[in-house]
């Protein structure tokens, strides 16, 4: 009996060992991973901070670091200019990563395929501002390691990474933007053959060596769980020891596609909300000159310029959506709140003046009346094709551009001078455009986070806002104080006055056409005017026939400005 029980105690013995030898077995993929290279103290190991997660090596959770990632980069020492490549030359600049991972059939490792763009590389003597790099390698989520080499692949073979650029609202309206805005020349960051880094991968071996880890703190519009990427790039040179560059240091964080949505749906937001602002602003406008001679003062121009300005704003909204498909509905509302102020207000508005000014031809001759609308029409839509063939020949001036766009006010200040025009615009009107009309630009070019990534230009934004309010407070100056107040009386030509001396050939009294009443000619006072055909009204009756018609009541013959 005891050598039975002895036998069973050893199988026993024997079923453990061989139950620990599994799950040795099992562990084994995950532990007895190697680097990709035997070579020590290389990739940045020795300050990756390894240790930095140690608290969680218990039941790992397999990371999708799959995303864009948009950080800084900059050189591990003071020196960084090259032998090799000269035009290496800043020390620091912005980056943006696109990764895609997939899994593999070794446990614990996802392969990793991506593209790396580096701004402000190059000095200023060359064209290309940024370069493009295409990096494969591995991540070993388990130790939150990531390994990636350069990948000098053929021009032209678009793999999943391209895909990925290609559907990535983030990627795509930064290239919209840079199409638009000129930050960056597209063809210039994407054609890799025109840009120094292509001979760089050929005579270099490029090699990556990143730490990934999880943002805890809640930064960035309350956004948590990013992934944040630290690491290093070196790149020895292929032919001899030499190093190309010096070693560059990499950190970057993910961009939550959420938050980016939730931002550009915002911005369409303000835009609807601005366009509703602008149609109130019109509806109010129209209202005070509403009658053929307010209308007539008012300056074709400076409308049709406002009209041209929304007709660009529509359109980019309309192309922006359909850039991004995902984003089509939000762009396409704006858009189209754009096209009806444009084409339903203000052209509405434009055709208005535009009869004020020829009260003769109003239905007298309608062939001649149809020819001078068909040129109207086509002077304004050919100004708007050229102004977007100025901007894309001009582009590198379209700061400029856009600051001679928003001097909308200067023709009806011009108009006010010559024609000495009394109160043509309602001040609500003057205030709520210059407001409105500075809340996109100021928002593309001043706002820090905006959605089309463009890097914010404060001066731009303050010339902008001086120069708009500087023509504001010269129309409401104009609106208070006179349309001449600003300029010396010595050099202002000869007014006619309604108020001047008169034959008085007889003491009775002559009845005003207007209110039917007498007018007292034995004493002067300011309640008596005189039109230049000699008629006779009270003051405060021409006044507001002046404001509907600026013709004589008794006889019609034009009348100068009061």
């Amino acid at each position: 009996m005891g050598l039975m029980e002895n036998w069973n105690f050893l199988r026993i013995l024997v079923r453990i060992l061989l139950g620990l030898l599994s799950i040795f077995a099992l562990v084994w993929p995950v532990n007895g991973l190697r680097p990709l290279r035997q070579r020590p103290r290389s990739w940045g190991d020795e300050w990756l901070p390894l240790g930095k997660e140690e608290h969680e090596l218990g039941p790992f959770s397999s990371w999708n670091i799959t995303g864009t990632y948009r950080g800084n980069w900059k050189f591990l020492h003071s020196s960084s200019n090259s032998s090799k490549f000269p035009d290496f030359r800043k020390s620091s600049g912005n980056s943006i990563l696109e990764l895609i991972t997939s899994p593999t059939k070794i446990t614990g490792v996802h392969y990793v395929q991506g593209i790396i763009i580096f701004h402000d590389v190059f000095n200023n003597e060359h064209d290309v501002h940024g370069a493009q790099m295409r990096v494969e390698g591995v991540y070993i989520w388990p130790f939150r390691q990531l390994r990636m080499v350069a990948n000098s692949g053929k021009e032209g073979e678009f793999g999943q990474e391209d895909d990925y650029l290609l559907s990535n609202p983030y990627h795509l309206l930064g290239v919209f933007s840079s199409q638009v805005f000129q930050e960056s020349p597209r063809e210039k960051i994407w054609k890799r053959k025109h840009s120094p880094i292509y001979e760089m991968e050929k005579r270099c071996n490029i090699e990556i060596a990143a730490q990934v880890s999880r943002t805890t703190s809640r930064k960035n519009d309350g956004d948590d769980g990013k992934y944040y990427l630290e690491g290093l790039m070196e790149s020895p040179s292929v032919d001899d020891d030499v190093d190309c560059f010096s070693p560059m240091l990499l950190n970057a964080t993910s961009v939550n596609v959420e938050v980016y949505y939730n931002k550009a749906v915002n911005y369409t937001l303000m835009v609807t909300f601005i366009s509703f602002l602008q149609v109130l602003l019109l509806i109010r406008q129209m209202e005070h000159s509403n009658t053929q001679s307010g209308a007539a003062k008012v300056s074709l121009l400076m409308i049709g310029h406002q009209a041209i300005m929304d007709a660009y704003i529509c359109l980019l909204h309309l192309t922006a959506g359909i850039l991004v498909e995902s984003l089509f509905n939000a762009f396409a509302t704006a858009a189209f709140f754009k096209f009806v102020v444009f084409s339903i207000f203000e052209m509405r508005y434009l055709l208005a003046i535009w009869k004020a000014n020829r009260p003769t031809s109003n239905g007298d001759n309608w062939e001649a009346m149809r020819r001078e609308l068909s040129a109207l029409y086509s002077r304004f839509y050919g100004i708007l094709l050229g102004g977007i063939l100025v901007m894309y020949e001009f582009h590198k001036f379209l700061r400029f551009i856009l600051l001679l766009l928003h001097s909308f006010w200067i023709p009806q200040i011009i108009t006010n001078v010559v024609r000495d025009s009394r109160k043509p615009l309602h001040p609500h009107y003057i205030l709520g455009m210059t407001i409105t009309r500075m809340a996109i630009p100021l928002y593309v070019f001043g706002c820090p986070s905006n959605f089309m990534r463009i890097e914010p230009d404060r001066n731009w934004c303050t010339y902008l806002a001086l120069f708009m309010g500087f023509q504001a407070c010269v129309l409401l100056l104009q609106h208070y104080f006179g349309s001449r107040c600003f300029i010396p009386r010595q050099i202002l030509p000869e007014k006619y006055s309604y108020y001047r001396r008169f034959h008085q050939g007889s003491n009775h009294s002559i009845d005003c056409v207007i209110c039917m009443t007498a007018i007292d000619l034995s004493q002067r006072s300011n309640d008596c005017m005189v039109t230049p055909c000699d008629h006779f009204f009270h003051s405060g009756c021409l006044h507001r026939w002046m404001d509907i018609k600026m013709e004589c009541p008794t006889c019609r013959r034009p009348l100068p400005p009061a």
